[in-house]
């Protein structure tokens, strides 16, 4: 139960220093501890290299099947504090709209049949906002930490990014077949606060590349850029999870697919508190569980 934990922290802070130091532990009984585990298991749990590290799919059944148990030991815990553990009161959810919609919501949904002393209000903007000063009780980004220490950041999973663009799009010019052929095309880039957007794209020969193009048309929401790259407008990166079932019924076609177009983090941001609220404990073991599955 004690590698299963820390596995969960491994998994949720990115590092093995991180998640030993949040048991009691140093970055080399962490380590050991997933080692065991694995051996346990008879199954590799996490790909690492020098740069980061993903859970295999192996990985991915653990993690939510952890998260489950762990909230069920927080339940049995509960039990002797009284109703301090039972998830009631309004839980206030700022999420991106896209997303916050897709994956977000139906989550809500599950967590209010199961809670129903649970009210929910959500918030949906991609806009990042000061969590504490709008009152909310977490919130769900995108590739965006916070060097706020009052708030803990959780990763939730890791989101493959597609680059895209429509057939009737890309039946007007070239096809590009090198990251250097998008000097040639319109780009979509997401910006926001003044912050542009840039794309750092793996050449099939290991080489990172920053791609550059025109950039006629920014847009500073994913359900934007992903309506501009349909109206047949640029380029886009996107998150799979925003494009897949246009890329299934040929919507939208995948540009440079041989390339490596990396990922972003999805994270959970809520403030650090010594006795976390039940209502958003619970809800955000419910959405990494969730999350994890639907990776697969």
């Amino acid at each position: 139960m004690d590698e299963i934990l820390i596995f969960l922290a491994i998994v949720e802070t990115g590092s093995f220093i991180s998640a030993g130091r949040s048991m009691g532990l140093s970055r080399s009984a962490a380590g050991k501890a997933l080692s065991r585990l694995e051996a346990h298991c008879g199954a590799r749990l996490l790909n690492r290299t020098s740069r980061a590290m993903s859970l295999t799919e192996d990985g991915q059944r653990l993690y939510a099947q952890g998260v489950n148990l762990r909230s069920t030991l927080d339940a049995v815990g509960s039990q002797f504090a009284g109703d301090g553990g039972t998830p009631r009161g309004e839980l206030r959810i700022s999420a991106p709209d896209a997303l916050g919609r897709r994956l977000v919501l139906p989550v809500v949904k599950r967590f209010l049949a199961a809670w129903p002393e649970v009210q929910a209000e959500m918030s949906l903007s991609d806009g990042v906002s000061d969590l504490i000063a709008e009152g909310a009780d977490l919130a769900v980004r995108i590739g965006v930490r916070t060097p706020n220490p009052s708030l803990i950041c959780r990763t939730l999973r890791q989101e493959p990014l597609v680059l895209c663009a429509s057939p009737a799009y890309l039946s007007q010019t070239a096809l590009p077949t090198r990251v250097e052929h998008l000097s040639q095309h319109d780009l979509l880039f997401h910006t926001s606060q003044n912050m542009r957007q840039s794309w750092h794209l793996e050449e099939t020969d290991g080489t990172w590349v920053r791609a550059s193009g025109r950039s006629r048309l920014r847009l500073d929401s994913g359900e934007a850029l992903r309506e501009a790259a349909l109206a047949d407008l640029g380029v886009a990166l996107l998150p799979n999870s925003l494009v897949k079932g246009d890329l299934a019924e040929g919507r939208l076609q995948r540009v440079l697919p041989k390339c490596d177009t990396g990922s972003v983090e999805i994270m959970a941001l809520y403030p650090h508190r010594r006795m976390l609220e039940a209502k958003v404990r619970h809800f955000v073991d419910m959405l990494a569980a969730d999350l994890a599955i639907s990776a697969r």
